[in-house]
């Protein structure tokens, strides 16, 4: 695609982009001539319904929201050949080329981290900044801190998540309920969950998320086991915003250690918030976000 092809602005609505046959669905809300600002779920397999919030972001430029492929909206897949990062670097590539957007702002959170990081890696002239939203940067450090935190929750939860774990029981309500537990206090703290996060779980890709991840909050034996792009963070040039919440399963110390890997970039903790700061504290979530867009577009 060619730059005479580019559109100078994006209409609001909902689209599907087909490559290779698997459907992938988006949605754009807001429109303008702003820099878009393009949206990477966690998971795998966590669907976009959970950054709904994050749409008050478009009353000054077109949002991008758009469910990766083998959840949400968009193809289911069982094909285990595929489910690489590669394969979902080129999904959001052939989305970028459909929709016409010469560059954006990239917003990542949790897996979608990894994803947008693997991106720019790849396509680096396409991205003016990036957003690191609870990171999952290094599937190692993401392991000691869900250590951590399981250490810092009553006996009895312990007992019941290494017991099970052990048995490879994940199924088990004892196993459910601890891993609800840790939901309320690392995940999202404000109650009750809404209707976004309802629809997150009723619509989320478990086979996606089994191969690459694994059956287990804790512990992963998917594809991801090994994940670790902390020694390419130096490698970033454009500005770059950490985003974590207080309580988050990221935890504050690692998401600190990987913004002090990253040439010049910055750090906002969201008080009060777990994992998923845009429902925990969607206020300041957004301020974050929105002054962090106006100093990249001031400089």
């Amino acid at each position: 695609m060619t730059g005479c092809n580019l559109k100078p602005y994006l209409n609001a609505g909902e689209g599907i982009v087909v490559n290779s046959g698997i459907q992938t669905w988006y949605k754009i809300e807001g429109e303008g001539s702003e820099t878009p600002l393009i949206l990477l779920h966690g998971g795998p397999g966590g669907t976009s319904y959970y950054l709904n919030p994050l749409s008050a972001l478009s009353d000054e430029r077109p949002v991008v929201f758009f469910d990766q492929p083998g959840c949400g909206r968009s193809s289911a897949i069982n094909d285990t050949n595929i489910l690489r990062i590669e394969f979902f670097v080129e999904q959001l590539e052939q989305l970028r080329a459909t929709l016409g957007i010469a560059q954006f702002y990239l917003y990542g959170q949790s897996w979608g981290t990894a994803l947008g990081m693997e991106y720019y890696l790849k396509y680096p002239q396409h991205v003016k900044a990036i957003i690191f939203s609870s990171p999952l940067l290094s599937t190692p450090l993401w392991l000691k801190d869900a250590a951590v935190l399981i250490e810092s929750m009553p006996d009895s939860t312990r007992r019941a998540i290494a017991q099970c774990e052990a048995r490879g029981d994940y199924s088990s309500p004892l196993y459910n309920q601890a891993i609800m537990d840790y939901y309320k206090l690392f995940v999202a703290r404000k109650q009750p969950w809404s209707a976004d996060i309802d629809s997150t779980f009723a619509n989320f890709g478990t086979f996606v998320y089994n191969f690459m991840w694994g059956p287990s909050e804790f512990n992963s034996t998917g594809i991801l086991q090994n994940y670790d792009c902390t020694e390419k963070l130096n490698r970033i040039s454009v500005p770059v915003l950490y985003i974590c919440g207080e309580f988050d399963e990221a935890r504050p110390e690692t998401v600190k250690h990987y913004q002090q890997l990253t040439p010049g970039s910055e750090l906002e903790i969201i008080k009060g918030a777990a994992h998923l700061t845009m429902h925990d504290n969607p206020e300041a979530d957004i301020a974050a976000i929105r002054n962090f867009l106006k100093r990249c577009e001031n400089n």
